[in-house]
This record gives C-alpha cells, structure tokens and sequence, in this order.
C-alpha cells in the first residue's frame, strides 16, 4: 500500500528542519498525549477491575451467595433447612448463622459497633478467606463459650492481642424490676484475621454458633447462608430453592441485591472515567490535525515539485496519513506499554510512593480495601489500542486530502 518512496519522503518530513521547530513541538505534544492518554485509561481500567475483583470476591467469600430468612417466623429448625436446601442441585454449602448488631469494648478503653456472627468452627474453617488469613493465635480454640475472632483493625482500633479480653454490649438489653439493663458479655480473644478489606476487619466479630446463641437470647437462626457453583446465576438457584421449601414462610435475598447500588455505583464511575480519558486522547489527535494541517502550509513548495515531477494525488496523500499515522502508532505502543508496565506494578509503586512522600495513597477507610488492586483485561487493552489507533488515523484524513488537492500552478506562482 505504501510504496518505498512515499515512506522515505515522510519519514524526511517528520524530521523537522530546525526552521520548522513549532511544527516538530505540535508533533511532539500529540504524541505525549496519545501515548499519556492511552496508558492513563488502560491503568484506570486496570484499577477499576481489580477493584471491582477484589470487592466481590472478599464479599462473597465471607458471606454467602445467598440469604435464607423466616419471613415473620423464626428458623427454629436451622440445621434440618440447611440439610434440604444443599441437598438441592447446584448448592455447595448451607450454613445456618446467628447474627446481631453489638457494641466492643476492650480492657485498655475504646469502643467500636460491630456485627457479630455466630457460627460453628468446621464452618469457618471451611470459610478459606477467614481461615487462610489467621495472622495470630489459633482457629483451633474456636469453641466453647469464652472464644471470639476479631480483624486486626478492630484489634488495632481496642489495643486488643490474642488472650485480651473483649466486652460485648447488646443493645437490646434485659428488663429488671429497676429498668433495662445492658447485656455485656466478656469473651478471651483466640485468633485476629485480615482478610484485606476495611470493613470487614474493623467492623466483623465471629462467635461460636452456641455461644452466639446465648448471647442474643435465642434458639433460631438468624439466616441460612447458602453457597452455590456459580455466583452469577443465584436467580436461578434461589427460585430452586424456593420449590424445595414449599410452603415454607422464607424470604430470600441475593448478593446482587443485596450488593447492587454499590456495585452500580462502581460501573457508573468506571464508564464515566473511561469517557473522561477518552477525551484525552481526542484532543491528542486534534493535535495531529493541527500539526499536519501546518505541515502542509509548511511544504506548499515541496508537494508542488513532487506534484511536477510525476508524484500523483494519491502518493502525497499516502505520505501524510503515514506522517500523521507514525505518530498515533509510536505513540500508542508507548501508550500500551507504559499502562501495563504501571498496572502490573502498581502496588509495588504506591508502597514506593508512600516511602518517598511519606504520605498515606490509598487509605483503606476510604477505598475499603488495604492494598491497591489492578487486573488487566487483555480485550479492554485492543480496544482502547483500536481506538486511539483509528482516532489518530481520522485525524490525518482531512490535512492529507488537503496536500493532494494543492495545486501545483499555484503553489510555485509566487516562489
């Protein structure tokens, strides 16, 4: 398509002469933008779907896929209903669970609401999330009346250590001839857990099932929290559900429903982000436009001789798309390159920043996770390459039309 000619006269024209030198400055700001432009979205979107990734699997792998609740009926009857529902196909595990609202507070002072689960400890082994980030003490004491499970932030927050003691003050307190009482319950800390994200290790306390039982005054479930195969056909696997328990008074809650403005939250910023950055690489291109269309005025002289000497509209319009093209593709290559080289290594750079600044980047009460997370997805990587690709190539359409319709006669009426 390009001939060897076309390819040796634009390759001489992006070498600006020094007389040239704005020219060559409007080149070299397209090209520090497209390349900026393309890296900065393929890294935002990188963000945006670990983000994404890393929030959905810790909610999932700490909670169940779905919620079975009595609707106006206490789950008296806990450990039968989680045998009929894992017996249903498609169901991995049913988990009876008790659940309040409490208040912590620890030997040194210091008080934090938290919600406290009961459940039994195979179960929370099975939990990997919760078992395979034990970073002190032991699951294996989690038993009896006296154990509890806390983060290490909720620690943090108490001054708490594995074997401190934690209170907990229920709000529904009991009634005496002298007026309500608050039901505090004192328990020995036997494991702190981190599963990485803010809210769950500030705010979550595990107790055994027993023991939870005791505590919120109660012989029911709270809930029956059931794990399917595939987490993105709960719809289906609730109404199976529902037919295996007919007649039985149940509501039954999803993790998308559960879960779904704060994820729509996440997918409204993320396509907004992407429209935002995308006019970043618009106005890189608009700068090809100006950069050829100077160009041209620039090289009147030289298109009219190569238009004399038998060079056809054709050729001089292949010579500048291929001016302007060159610097769209460098500059997206760089783009590309630049973007996946920072989103592989983003955490390692954020901890490298903190270390120069010594400012905190990503503080986890804010973005709820303690590390920063990127995953890219090699199709969103073509895309946004596609299309500061086909940008760049647009914007040299209207300069090279304009090159091969000058007319030599007029070019060199007045040189």
């Amino acid at each position: 398509m390009f001939g060897s000619f076309e390819r040796m006269v634009a390759l001489r024209y992006l070498r600006a002469r020094k007389q040239e030198g704005f020219v060559s400055v409007i080149a070299a700001f397209s090209f520090a933008g497209i390349a900026l432009g393309v890296a900065t979205l393929i890294i935002v979107m990188s963000v945006m779907n670990g983000f994404r990734q890393e929030l959905l699997g810790k909610i999932l792998g700490l909670n169940g896929h779905l919620g079975v609740y009595g609707a106006g009926v206490a789950l008296t009857d806990h450990d039968d209903l989680a045998r009929r529902i894992s017996a249903v196909p498609g169901v991995v595990q049913a988990i009876p669970i008790v659940e309040g609202q409490a208040l912590a507070t620890g030997e040194r002072g210091g008080a934090s609401g938290v919600l406290a689960r009961g459940i039994r400890r195979d179960d929370l082994v099975a939990r990997t999330l919760l078992s395979r980030n034990i970073l002190a003490g032991s699951i294996d004491r989690f038993e009896g009346m006296d154990a509890i499970l806390i983060g290490t932030r909720l620690a943090s927050r108490l001054g708490l250590a594995v074997g401190d003691r934690i209170s907990l003050v229920s709000p529904q307190g009991q009634v005496t001839a002298f007026g309500t009482v608050p039901r505090i319950v004192s328990y020995t800390v036997v494991a702190l857990f981190e599963v990485g994200m803010f809210e769950y290790d500030s705010a979550y306390v595990f107790l055994p099932f027993e023991a939870a039982q005791i505590y919120f005054q109660q012989t029911a479930a709270t809930q029956i929290e059931v794990f399917v195969e595939d987490p993105t056909r709960v719809r289906a696997a609730a109404n199976a559900i529902r037919g295996a328990l007919t007649g039985m008074p149940i509501r039954i809650l999803d993790w998308q429903q559960a879960n779904s403005s704060f994820f729509q939250a996440v997918q409204v910023e993320r396509n907004v982000m992407f429209l935002i950055l995308t006019l970043i690489i618009l106005v890189a291109a608009f700068n090809i436009v100006s950069s050829l269309v100077m160009l041209v005025k620039e090289k009147g002289r030289d298109i009219a001789i190569l238009r004399t000497m038998g060079a056809s509209k054709g050729a001089i319009l292949r010579i500048f798309v291929m001016c302007g093209a060159a610097i769209g593709v460098v500059g997206t290559v760089i783009g590309v390159a630049l973007g996946l080289v920072i989103s592989l290594n983003i955490e390692s750079i954020r901890q490298w920043l903190q270390g120069l600044t010594g400012q905190e980047l990503f503080q986890a009460e804010i973005y709820f996770l303690s590390r920063l997370p990127a995953v890219v997805d090699p199709r969103e990587v073509i895309e946004v390459a596609l299309m500061a690709l086909g940008l760049s190539l647009i914007a040299t359409l209207y300069p090279a039309f304009r090159a091969a319709r000058l007319d030599p006669v007029e070019a060199l009426r007045y040189e």
